[in-house]
């Protein structure tokens, strides 16, 4: 019988969506330093949070894609 974790469920809440995203991409050694939850819609709360995954520079977001193409082979 497997344990299910935190990351293995879907998010309950706006905060711990942003530190599952953070999590895996720490995971797959890629680090947004910008991502954080969105100051102007979360001020209204769930649901209507928005996560505001920021900027990031060239060698980030190549990493990004071939995480997400699950190549993991980002230069």
């Amino acid at each position: 019988m497997t344990e299910t974790t935190a990351g293995d469920r879907p998010a309950r809440s706006v905060q711990e969506a942003v530190e599952q995203l953070r999590a895996a991409l720490h995971e797959a050694g890629i680090i947004l330093p910008s991502l954080r939850i969105d100051p102007v819609s979360g001020a209204h709360g769930d649901p209507y949070a928005l996560v505001d995954l920021g900027r990031c520079n060239l060698r980030v977001a190549s990493r990004l894609a071939a995480a997400l193409r699950g190549t993991g082979r980002g230069t």
